[in-house]
């Protein structure tokens, strides 16, 4: 029998819900994957405490933190950054650097293929900026760090799949950073994720920029015309399934929704806004294209119940990890990336609507 594949599991900020999140779905996973938890111990120590969770054991070191997880199947990688000096619930360039120092880690045990993959814990954008990281969010980091020039961000739930052609960027940006090139490669970076999960050819939407989809040039710069339907043809020329560019007002329509596998969007807000109406409580975030393979929870750090009441809902997590197992090259237990995936139902009542809710 092989040994369980190893994911390193990435704190997020330590004054958010992320420390809570790891703990719970650590217990929840006993058994499954091998997890090594990245992070300061103290904080998981203080977390478990006051939240009366479980501590998995501790390790100083990398190698001693994978052993103990192949064994009894979690450790806690202990990443000294804090020294004590925070405070729970509010944002401070100390937990911005913290949660830096947790990600480039794992990013650096996955490319020397010490983990077999990274779910990252949330993060906040305004403790990163103020701790000097020059990335605005994870996808930026990964890219950089794993030296990708052709990754994108994915978003994915059972309800529904968004891909991004720009991501962390102003409005305004946008338009400049459209290029045939670009759409393509999000549309074939995709098509593989959907082959990789559903094991079968995808069947793909491709939204268009400007309101109606241009309007036949009306709206906007021609966009579609020039960049993406270019795009578009390509990919049927490859022997995709593709529609589009259609108007993204109507594209997510429930009937279309139930006969695509995914949507590539122009921009954050174009996908983000229907996922998360949809399916906040269990989408995952995905880097496509990367040397490694990375999730994420698909919520924010929750910094207004964060280290409160202890209810922040580890199930964004557990489809996280869920749908790192799928994309490892020696996937474990989990059959199913999404809806299926017993952990789930495992997973408690609690809900957290903070209003940090970025990704």
């Amino acid at each position: 029998m092989s040994s369980p594949s190893i994911l390193a599991v990435t704190m997020g900020d330590p004054a958010g819900v992320g420390p809570e999140v790891c703990l719970k779905a650590a217990r929840l996973c006993r058994g499954t994957e091998g997890l090594v938890l990245f992070g300061d111990a103290d904080v998981f120590s203080q977390l478990a405490r006051q939240a009366e969770l479980p501590l998995p054991e501790v390790a100083n070191s990398l190698g001693d933190a994978v052993a103990i997880a192949r064994d009894v199947g979690v450790a806690v990688y202990h990443i000294e950054s804090l020294g004590g000096r925070w405070e729970p619930g509010r944002v401070s360039a100390l937990t911005g650097e913290a949660s830096y120092r947790y990600i480039t880690a794992a990013i650096d045990a996955a490319l020397a293929g010490q983990v077999d993959g990274v779910v990252t814990g949330p993060i906040h954008k305004e403790a990163l900026r103020l701790s000097g990281v020059p990335y605005p969010g994870h996808t930026e980091i990964f890219e950089a760090l794993t030296k990708s020039s052709r990754a994108c961000m994915m978003l994915t739930s059972d309800a529904l799949t968004c891909s991004f052609v720009t991501t962390h960027v102003g409005l305004c940006e946008v338009p400049g950073l459209i290029s045939t090139e670009r759409v393509l490669d999000v549309i074939e970076l995709t098509d593989e994720a959907v082959r990789n999960i559903h094991g079968r050819a995808s069947r793909l939407v491709v939204c268009g920029l400007n309101p109606h989809a241009g309007e036949g040039g009306l709206f906007g710069d021609r966009e579609e015309e020039r960049l993406i339907i270019p795009a578009i043809e390509s990919a049927r020329a490859r022997g995709m399934k593709i529609d589009g560019p259609l108007p993204p007002d109507t594209a997510f329509l429930p009937a279309r929704r139930e006969r695509t596998d995914a949507f590539i969007c122009m921009y954050h807000d174009q996908g983000h806004i229907p996922l998360k109406a949809l399916s906040f409580e269990t989408a995952v975030n995905t880097t496509l294209g990367l040397p490694i393979v990375r999730t994420s929870v698909d919520h924010g750090t929750a910094l207004d119940i964060a280290w409160k009441d202890f209810n922040a809902d580890p199930t964004s997590m557990l489809q996280a990890i869920a749908l790192a197992s799928k994309f490892v090259p020696r996937g474990g237990d989990f059959q199913s990336p999404i809806a299926n995936n017993p952990l789930i139902k495992l997973a408690p009542e609690s809900r957290h609507h903070g209003e940090e809710l970025h990704s």
